[in-house]
């Protein structure tokens, strides 16, 4: 087989270069080793990190490059890589304007969403955010029996649910009658559509972002081969210029004129790889990743063999999440991320000591830094989510639904510890009761006055915005992240130490060229999404910081693989 460009893995930062590429004009092939395509992107929220896009332009949020370019300095500091941070922050918006005027992508805005941490210089309230707006799933046609469906533990019943208001409104389903007509319509809606297609339609969050880059593609004569690894790329006159795919009918040879961009997800289960750069796993063993089982590290390794290099200096080679075990019947475990519910009012984090050792509303990377800084060396990186019954029934927990979502089904299997007093719960969870009682009632004096003295938990506009504060306006609570945990049944979950995916990977330039041990760039080689060495050098400094990039340099790759210089502004 020929194109011109090869894409080897089909998440965001793959379909971004492919869908741009096929819109400039190349064959286009995209190859994806698992059954379905969309990857880790498929069950993501979706939000991505682009500072200056035109939706905030929009809404009158007008940055000069000069502060985004300034809050990376702060937050990378020794990993600062001027060059590409100058290329993402200019490429950015056109990749937006892009997408926005030629494909089926379109956007809602993240224009009151914050930093991660709001005390760094040059930070934002907002407008450096944006996710995929919902997405009809029958545009794809028959395509949409190969998209990978949300994970199963963050949906109801399957049916994804979008960030923000619509969450909210699944929240306060029992308790408001127009969040309880908003969430009946979408769950009729949900049932039509699994009666009549098999799945629902209306797609949210990362399975919208793919999906709308996917019918894109398919629009553009762009073919995405599933079941299809990668075995090993083909060099030709001293580049890169093909790649062998396995297929059922064997192998197959694939040559591409302007060169290969390797988007296979980055290392996150990759035993191996984690064993080397991850201190946490020694055995390699020891990280329960959320991402996409099929990232095994393949890119990376391809790469290598071809003279790049991963880099292995970055703060932190994975982009860390607390994640729980869930059981399933067949006596494996699925790893869900817990990103939302560390904020709200009611909850904090103990180690088995029954202590506190983090501000819980802080982002789930820092919550992990923390995390690991409190493990004593030897021993197993664990914490527990406590809550009372009153939290739970609001806001679940974990993999746990709230109410009218019965509690029982994780009792029994375990997942969910629970006991009628605070010691009770203790013992059920192997931690020391009387550390959880006395954290507990120091944590319960500081809800009531709102202050937590000892992390400043909702002290940020980040902390803040995670927390509840229309509870906490109707309730006269000080801090929407604080309430206090007395009413019982009390309950905990046990976090291990997880993430959502890879930092480190082939050292890339600001064309996203894949480079070798000299510096140089490896003709025909592109890294994309977390194939490519992160931007943000191991640090994690807003939401959205891997599909921001993987978006970007997808689109920056796909016009030098095409000899086309970016459009010199936005349109």
């Amino acid at each position: 087989m020929s194109c011109d460009l090869l894409v080897i893995g089909s998440g965001a930062g793959g379909l971004s270069a492919a869908v741009t590429a096929a819109h400039l004009g190349l064959k286009v092939i995209v190859a994806e080793k698992e059954a379905q395509y969309g990857g880790t992107t498929a069950w993501s929220g979706g939000w991505m990190w682009l500072p200056r896009n035109p939706m905030a332009t929009e809404a009158g949020i007008v940055e000069d490059l000069a502060t985004p370019l300034a809050y990376l300095r702060h937050e990378l500091g020794a990993q600062f890589d001027e060059a590409r941070a100058l290329a993402f922050l200019n490429a950015a918006p056109k990749m937006v304007d892009f997408f926005r005027q030629n494909t089926a992508l379109q956007f809602i805005d993240g224009n009151g969403i914050p930093d991660f941490h709001g005390n760094t210089p040059d930070s934002a309230l907002g407008g450096r955010s944006i996710c995929a707006a919902p997405f009809d799933g029958r545009r794809l046609g028959a395509q949409i029996a190969a998209l990978k469906p949300p994970l199963t533990e963050t949906t109801l019943w399957g049916m994804g649910i979008a960030s923000g208001a619509e969450l909210r409104h699944f929240l306060n389903a029992t308790r408001k009658l127009a969040s309880f007509w908003h969430v009946s319509k979408l769950v009729l809606a949900y049932a039509r559509d699994c009666l009549m297609h098999g799945r629902g339609m209306r797609l949210v969050n990362g399975n919208a972002l793919v999906a709308a880059l996917a019918a894109s593609a398919f629009e553009k004569g762009v073919e995405i081969r599933t079941h299809s690894p990668a075995k090993k790329l083909i060099m030709k006159h001293g580049r890169v210029a093909g790649a062998m795919l396995g297929s059922a009918a064997g192998d197959v040879i694939v040559h591409a004129r302007c060169g290969v961009l390797l988007a296979c997800g980055g290392f996150p289960h990759d035993t191996e790889r984690k064993k080397a750069l991850l201190p946490h796993a020694p055995s390699g063993q020891e990280h329960w990743s959320a991402a996409s089982r099929g990232n095994t590290g393949d890119g990376l390794r391809l790469g290598e063999a071809a003279g790049g290099v991963v880099a292995t200096d970055l703060v932190q080679a994975a982009a860390l999440a607390p994640v729980s075990l869930v059981p399933q019947k067949d006596g494996s475990f699925t790893h869900f991320p817990h990103l939302i519910e560390r904020a709200k009012p009611g909850l904090i984090a103990v180690t088995a000591q029954g202590e506190r050792f983090c501000n819980e509303a802080d982002s789930y990377h820092d919550f992990m830094q923390s995390l690991l800084r409190a493990t004593v060396p030897g021993q197993s990186v664990q914490a527990w989510l406590v809550c009372d019954h009153t939290f739970i029934r609001r806001y679940g927990l974990g993999a746990v639904k709230p109410r009218p979502m019965p509690l029982s089904p994780m009792l029994s299997a375990g997942y969910l510890k629970c006991g009628n007093s605070l010691a009770e719960l203790a013992r059920a969870c192997g931690i020391g009761a009387q550390g959880l009682e006395k954290t507990v009632q120091r944590f319960n004096s500081m809800a009531k006055a709102g202050v937590d003295e000892d992390f400043a938990k909702g002290q940020t506009p980040y902390n803040r915005i995670q927390g509840d504060a229309a509870l906490a306006q109707a309730t006269g609570m000080a801090n929407p992240c604080m309430a206090p945990i007395q009413q019982g049944p009390f309950y905990a979950v046990r976090v291990v130490a997880g993430s959502l995916g890879t930092f480190a990977g082939l050292r890339a330039n600001a064309s996203a060229q894949v480079l070798d041990a000299q510096g140089q760039a490896i003709a025909g080689l592109y890294a994309g999404g977390n194939d490519m060495n992160s931007l943000m050098g191991g640090n994690y400094p807003s939401g959205g910081i891997t599909l921001g990039p993987a978006m970007s340099f997808g689109y920056i790759a796909a016009h030098h693989a095409a000899g086309v210089r970016l459009p010199p502004k936005v349109a």
